[in-house]
């Protein structure tokens, strides 16, 4: 870790999101500390061995590992993506879609044999 002379150390969380668990490790890390170093210094590669090759970020914002830390920063390891999220958006909105058109269709029968009730 490129230690920056006289800077104090920083603090910084590396997290990952597991399917059904999180894992969170607090650090202070020297000043001049890469993003990849963080993860390495964390031991999430020695708890996650099977994963490789896996997104970085800082605050929700996709990182490279060679980016340089400030301090306070939220380092997040992203696990890949099971499906599309446009196809899932798609599929939201054509669910959507059809939900309305039963609403109307169901609106359009009450109002039909209200009005046959009054004939």
């Amino acid at each position: 870790m490129g230690s920056v002379l006289g800077a104090a150390p920083l603090n910084v969380v590396v997290c990952f999101a597991d399917v059904d668990s999180i894992w969170q490790r607090e650090l202070q890390v020297p000043a001049g500390t890469t993003l990849g170093q963080a993860i390495e210094t964390s031991g999430f590669n020695a708890a996650y061995p099977q994963l490789e090759d896996m997104g970085t970020g800082v605050f929700g914002k996709a990182m490279p590992l060679d980016h340089v830390l400030q301090d306070l920063d939220r380092i997040e390891i992203y696990r890949p993506l099971s499906f599309d999220p446009m196809d899932s958006r798609r599929r939201r909105a054509e669910h959507r879609a059809k939900a309305a058109i039963r609403a109307l269709n169901k609106a359009n029968a009450e109002a039909n044999l209200a009005a046959k009730k009054k004939n």
